[in-house]
């Protein structure tokens, strides 16, 4: 099995985002809010250096967090699509570590198929599953936990959420009300701060 290029993933995640994902003027967000930044993880989660990275420092993290917590995961997953690549590229990234329990990567849908099996859950999630869930950015919580409500439905238990960014806009504090500990890679002051102090030596 190939070795992992990347001995710091979350550092250069980090740089990585800011080069990449974080904008600044003005724009609306899905939730209808008025923002002066955008922070669209796509552009980095969906780019071949970017997935390795992410697939890394995420795999890092869930691994750092379950010991922390003492507790296990099966799989990972969350709404789609935001989570979608960050599921995928953590599991590969645990497939070629060679871990003992490689992490299964799962897409909750929006709505459950009305054709089929009619599930909402596709990929490596099974009943009984302890699962993390997923997302690029928190705002408000909503898609994060329309997600929780999705896995427990069909019989997973949730242990922690783990985002790439928090925007720090109250979606954590809501998340952790209703019951689950929220842990994210980066915040918006992280991002605003670094990008305030690069425009004022330029």
């Amino acid at each position: 099995m190939p070795e992992f290029p990347h001995t710091d993933p979350i550092s250069n995640l980090y740089q990585l985002l800011k080069e990449k994902s974080f904008f600044t003027g003005d724009f609306t967000l899905a939730s209808g809010k008025k923002s002066n930044y955008y922070i669209d993880c796509r552009l980095t989660t969906l780019d071949p250096e970017g997935a390795c990275l992410v697939g890394a420092a995420i795999r890092k993290t869930i691994i750092d967090k379950c010991e922390e917590l003492d507790t296990n995961v099966q799989s990972i997953g969350g709404l789609t699509l935001g989570a979608d690549p960050i599921a995928l590229s953590a599991s590969m990234a645990s497939y070629q570590a060679e871990d003992s329990k490689i992490l299964k990567p799962f897409v909750v849908r929006k709505a459950a198929k009305e054709h089929g099996k009619g599930k909402q859950i596709e990929g490596g999630f099974q009943k009984g599953d302890s699962v993390v869930a997923l997302d690029d950015v928190i705002t408000t919580g909503g898609s994060t936990l329309k997600a929780i409500e999705a896995i427990e439905n069909e019989g997973g238990k949730v242990e922690f959420v783990l985002v790439l960014v928090d925007r720090q806009e109250g979606g954590k504090e809501i998340i952790e009300e209703a019951g689950y500990k929220v842990f994210s890679l980066f915040t918006r002051d992280t991002l605003f701060e670094t990008n305030e102090k690069e425009t004022s030596q330029n």
